[in-house]
């Protein structure tokens, strides 16, 4: 239990940044993070597939919409990626035990991913097939 004359707990160097210096720092913290992904291997597919679907869905779409919607759904599954393994990261973290806890945290993050790969499949399915058939 805290004393009364016990100072608070200075907060996160981050935290106290304002303004264009905060900005800078979490842009910098971002890039971070899409490192930390690059070193995972499912991440990696999906952005060098992004790099092939982004361009393409500016040949495949018809107008800026279905454009905008092929390329969100492929950028759905990077974040989602991306996420999955911020879960599995602070899982690892917690313990290398097995637990049904950490398991089912896990296999959640794992069917959002799934989720949104078979989302961007369906998406790119319908228009391929409308463009072409």
């Amino acid at each position: 239990m805290d004393r009364p004359d016990t100072p608070p707990p200075l907060p996160h160097p981050h935290k106290a940044r304002t303004g264009l210096n905060r900005l800078v720092h979490a842009f910098g913290y971002s890039m971070q993070g899409l490192v930390a992904g690059w070193h995972e291997k499912a991440f990696r597919l999906e952005a060098c597939l992004a790099v092939v679907l982004l361009p393409l869905s500016f040949w495949v779409g018809t107008n800026w919409l279905e454009t905008g919607l092929l390329a969100a759904v492929v950028v759905l599954v990077l974040i989602t990626e991306l996420l999955n393994s911020g879960i599995e990261a602070a899982i690892d973290r917690i313990g290398p035990e097995l637990h049904e806890f950490s398991k089912r945290a896990k296999d959640m993050g794992s069917a959002a991913v799934l989720l949104s790969l078979m989302l961007c499949g369906a998406v790119w399915a319908a228009a391929l097939y409308q463009r072409f058939i």
